[in-house]
């Protein structure tokens, strides 16, 4: 991660949300927070000056992917579903649904753990980290989130890092700010 970070300058409204996954799953959460924000608030901090052309679908799908499959840590796993959730400090709780081979899943992250329950469907196999987790009926499977180590932030071009969403001092990024 350390060496893309370093080359990508980030020119697409998608850039962003993917490099948020990347940063989730390596555990730079806070890294991935922050580009998470700037994907989700594209419209909105219309620094292209572009969103009046409509809108940036690509970024508003990439803020439900960035979630999803980085916070959320889904992935596809051969058949089955694999996650490995972890939260940034300034997400308290996270819950999406899914659809998968005919079975409606929920997910709740928050609180040091995660929760799996099938709503619709019969039965549905997922992985939580490295254990199969077999979900029948409506109770939900509940199991702790693991430990993730802390990596070093990366350093990103000049002026190409995220755009924060803290302001000053809390901020460490040195990034222009949304306001």
């Amino acid at each position: 991660m350390a060496y893309y970070e370093g080359i990508t300058v980030r020119d697409s409204s998608l850039s962003a949300s993917c490099q948020a996954v990347l940063a989730a799953e390596v555990g730079h959460l806070d890294l991935a927070y922050d580009y998470l924000a700037e994907s989700a608030l594209a419209d909105l901090r219309d620094a292209e000056q572009d969103s009046a052309d409509g809108l940036h679908l690509a970024a508003l799908a990439g803020s439900w992917i960035a979630l999803v499959a980085g916070f959320g840590g889904m992935r596809q796993d051969g058949p089955g579903l694999r996650f490995r959730p972890a939260l940034p400090s300034r997400i308290t709780r996270l819950t999406f649904r899914v659809r998968h081979r005919g079975a409606r899943l929920r997910v709740g992250i928050g609180d040091g753990e995660a929760r799996y329950a099938l709503e619709d469907g019969d039965a549905l196999t997922i992985r939580h980290e490295d254990e199969d987790i077999a979900l029948t009926g409506r109770t939900a499977v509940v199991r702790p989130l693991a430990p993730r180590p802390q990596p070093s932030v990366p350093e990103q071009p000049e002026h190409r890092g995220p755009l924060c969403r803290d302001t000053p001092p809390g901020c460490r990024c040195g990034t222009p700010h949304i306001r």
